[in-house]
């Protein structure tokens, strides 16, 4: 029955194909086919997964095969999707369909039948799609578990211990056989015709290959050299580009000619099986001595860039012999699985091989962590500073830790029994710390080819982009670290492929295309926005009768709408649903009206500024008894800045709710008060006329309303009189009162109207009373201390000065 159902559901992918028409009808057979042969491959795929019987190589390409279903599948069932919507939108333009006994035009449910035919014409081959896709997900799934629990159990698995000495025994005899049966095999090759005659026709080709291999690895290291000297004189030098691009020479131009030289190996057809499998891996063997040298030479530079100690001659050149070792040691341990591949060894033999290859690895990362603890420069006999405290000394820290473990660890486990997990500890620990360095060196070579070209030099090292580009690094490498620790090449596909096809977050799917497409857009619409804003503030307004603080409010408000429509069309463009962003967008109000109710209080305030304007840019205002002109009205704060040329950051919710004093909202006219008191005595009439001539000879003095000189009263020691007057522009109003108290200063002096002082007169009553309270304490002062006789018939005249002490305070 269930065969059947999905058979019908191929007749029906076939019958409703994108295509359509007669087209779809002459790809109906292999259509069906194609669908058939999925069922089938599906069904298998599910027999073998529920056995647990088939090899993980059969595994692997049956999940290939299904990867490749799933893929097609996945683009059949996105297709005709704006049709859909087309036709979606044209039945739901008919209205709903009559309830009950109501009947419709005749016309209109001809029409709305037929486009209800056409919806489920289309709809149908996106639902077997759909079907197919999700079977094939999880098939993909269950395939990838039962590898992954097989590997574990590989990995943990126990074999016997390479201590026992009677697997010595055995494994040296299959040590030998395996030796033995390479030299036969090729011996024999090399007895027979075949060789004899490829030698006889291929022989020109493989001495050329030989000597040019040769003279590559011989003189690869002078060409390199001279390379550099020609590409130093580009320019450059002393940035070390050019030094580190002759470093990657010198290591290129010797693997080449070991490649050219297994290539004549191989064209003279002597290796036989064994021979050519081994000969095909001695590229990449070479590949690691090279690579693990080059890091040898390279790394000690990269650590004095990066603050670390700088190691001397003689741990440098043990640095370099270290890692050649380990660079032999992985060569060992890679021959050992292709000895096992080709010979299919006993587990005990492999233990036996690897246990000593395991040990020495062990021992050699343990050396290298005890060189990079070194602090003392041995050079100059100093100790150098303790490096500053960082993410990056905490990373080489953590690493050293782990290092020491895995160098305890790994030989125990391998001495147990527990081989596999030895060797997927140690043999992975020692490509991580190579990598880390050949990161750090290529991150310090792309620094320098930025502070070069753009002339920072040396100062490159602490720029953005050297942050940026260490973050770039460091995240294209965890795939590499992954399968260094055991990860399968497909696992990574298949994450790639679940990144592709996007997650869904509050039934919003967001993809990596829909993602840098909503990128792209709006910071095109940002450029655009802040293009149009340039555009307003430099040329158009300024052409205009619109205040200054009007321009602001323009360009303001432009660029918030800009920003919100370049964040709109950003949206629709990316293929995002509104009305699913509806409900994150509540669920998000909800957290602004508890967490963010200043933020959201000053940025309604800012609209409310820039548009109601009770203030604009360049008002000389007075708020919380700050006083300044406004420089800068953001949707948080308003920049005020002080007559003491300071900064002020006023969030606008105070502006909005507080009381503000705006001495030029609307125009610049602003009122003068100069007070002055003259002497008692002096004729008022006179004084009111000569501060009425300054007051109206001052040219920033408004004729109408005209000036007025008031007299305010009889102060404790003057008569007070007022200069109230209204300039045209308020912002003058303390250079106006300066000129005006100079003019008022020289009039008087000139008519000879005194200004007074504040005076007072001191009396003594009694004091011969002091004087007899003195001797009755009968003490006899010393002269030094007597007070001087005081005067009992003339006042003692004292002014202001004589009322307070050394320190300024009040008597």
């Amino acid at each position: 029955m269930l065969r059947q159902v999905r058979l019908f559901l191929a007749f029906l992918l076939v019958c409703f194909a994108m295509l359509g028409g007669p087209v779809a009808a002459q790809l109906t057979d292999r259509q069906s086919e194609y669908y058939q042969n999925w069922l089938e491959t599906a069904d298998r795929a599910e027999a073998d997964i529920e056995s647990n019987r088939t090899s993980n190589a059969a595994l692997e390409n049956l999940r290939a095969e299904i990867h490749n279903y799933r893929e097609d599948f996945n683009k059949a069932r996105g297709a005709n999707t704006d049709r859909i919507q087309t036709l979606d939108a044209q039945i739901k333009a008919l209205g709903p369909a009559p309830e009950g006994d109501a009947t419709e035009p005749e016309e209109i449910a001809r029409l709305r039948e037929h486009l209800e035919n056409q919806l489920t014409s289309l709809q149908v081959p996106q639902i077997i799609s759909e079907e197919a896709f999700s079977r094939a997900n999880g098939l993909i799934s269950e395939i990838d578990s039962l590898l992954r629990e097989r590997q574990t159990k590989e990995l943990l698995e126990r074999g016997v211990s390479p201590l026992n000495p009677v697997y010595w025994g055995p494994a040296w005899v299959d040590i030998v056989e395996a030796v033995r049966g390479l030299i036969n095999e090729s011996v024999l090759n090399l007895k027979t015709n075949i060789v004899q005659d490829h030698l006889k026709e291929r022989g020109l080709g493989i001495f050329f290959l030989t000597v040019a291999a040769g003279v590559l690895l011989y003189y690869g290291r002078y060409w390199s050299e001279a390379a550099g000297e020609y590409l130093r004189q580009l320019g450059g030098r002393g940035s070390g580009v050019w030094t580190f691009l002759v470093s990657l020479l010198r290591i290129l131009l010797p693997w080449l000619g070991v490649w050219l030289l297994v290539q004549a190996i191989v064209m003279t057809g002597l290796p036989g099986l064994r021979g050519t499998l081994l000969i095909q891996n001695v590229p990449y063997w070479a590949a690691l001595i090279f690579y693990y040298d080059w890091i040898g030479r390279q790394v000690h530079v990269a650590q004095a860039a990066q603050n670390f100690n700088r190691l001397s001659r003689k741990s440098v050149t043990q640095l370099r012999v270290y890692l050649d070792i380990l660079a032999v040691f992985l060569i060992v341990y890679e021959f050992g699985l292709l000895f096992d591949q080709i010979e299919n060894i006993s587990d005990a033999t492999r233990a036996v091989i690897s246990f000593p290859v395991v040990v020495g690895t062990a021992l050699v990362l343990l050396r290298i962590r005890r060189i990079q603890a070194v602090k003392p420069d041995a050079e100059d006999g100093q100790s150098s500073e303790t490096p500053r405290s960082s993410g990056l000394t905490q990373i080489m820290d953590f690493l050293r830790k782990a290092v020491f473990l895995l160098g305890i660890a790994s030989p125990i486990l391998a001495a147990v029994g527990y081989t596999n997990a030895a060797e997927g500890i140690v043999f992975p620990a020692v490509k991580t710390l190579v990598l880390f360095a050949a990161l750090t060196i290529f991150h310090r070579f792309i620094t320098s080819v930025y502070g070069w070209l753009s002339g920072q030099g040396e100062a490159a090292r602490d720029s953005l982009f050297s942050v940026l580009a260490g973050f770039v690094i460091a995240i294209l490498t965890l795939p590499v670290l992954a399968l260094y620790w055991g990860a399968r090449q497909t696992d990574l596909l298949e994450v790639w492929s679940r990144l592709l096809l996007g997650f869904d977050i509050g039934g919003v799917t967001i993809s990596p295309s829909n993602f840098f497409t909503f990128v792209i857009v709006f910071v095109v619409g940002y450029g655009l926005t802040r293009l149009l804003q340039s555009g307003l503030r430099n040329s158009l307004l300024p052409k205009t009768s619109i205040d200054p603080g009007g321009q602001n409010a323009i360009t303001a408000g432009t660029g918030y709408v800009g920003i919100f429509l370049a964040a709109l069309v950003a949206i629709m463009l990316a293929g995002f649903d509104l009305s699913s962003l509806a409900i994150v967008a509540g669920a998000l109000s909800v957290g602004i009206g508890f967490g963010l109710q200043t933020i959201v209080s000053n940025f309604v305030s800012g609209i409310i500024l820039l548009v109601e304007r009770p203030i604009s840019k360049g008002d000389w205002i007075d708020v919380n008894g700050m006083m300044g002109y406004v420089r800068d009205i953001s949707v948080r704060s308003t920049r005020i800045e002080t007559f003491d040329r300071t900064d002020v950051i006023v969030p606008n919710s105070d502006l909005i709710s507080g009381v503000v004093t705006n001495y030029t909202r609307g125009n610049t006219i602003g009122r003068v008060i100069v007070p002055v008191g003259v002497a008692y005595g002096t004729d008022t009439r006179i004084v009111e006329k000569i501060l009425g001539e300054i007051a109206n000879s001052h040219p920033m003095v408004l004729a109408h309303p005209a000036p007025s000189v008031v007299f305010q009263g009889f102060g404790a020691d003057s008569l007070d009189f007022e200069i109230r007057a209204i300039l045209r522009d308020v912002n003058w109003v303390l250079s106006v009162k300066s000129d005006m108290n100079h003019e008022i200063n020289r009039r008087f002096v000139e008519e000879g109207i005194e200004i007074p002082f504040a005076q007072r007169d001191v009396w003594l009553r009694n004091p011969e009373t002091l004087h007899g309270q003195g001797a009755a304490q009968n003490q006899k002062p010393r002269a030094e201390d007597a007070p001087p006789e005081p005067s009992t018939s003339k006042p003692v005249d004292m002014t202001e000065a004589d009322l307070t002490d050394g320190d300024g305070d009040e008597l």
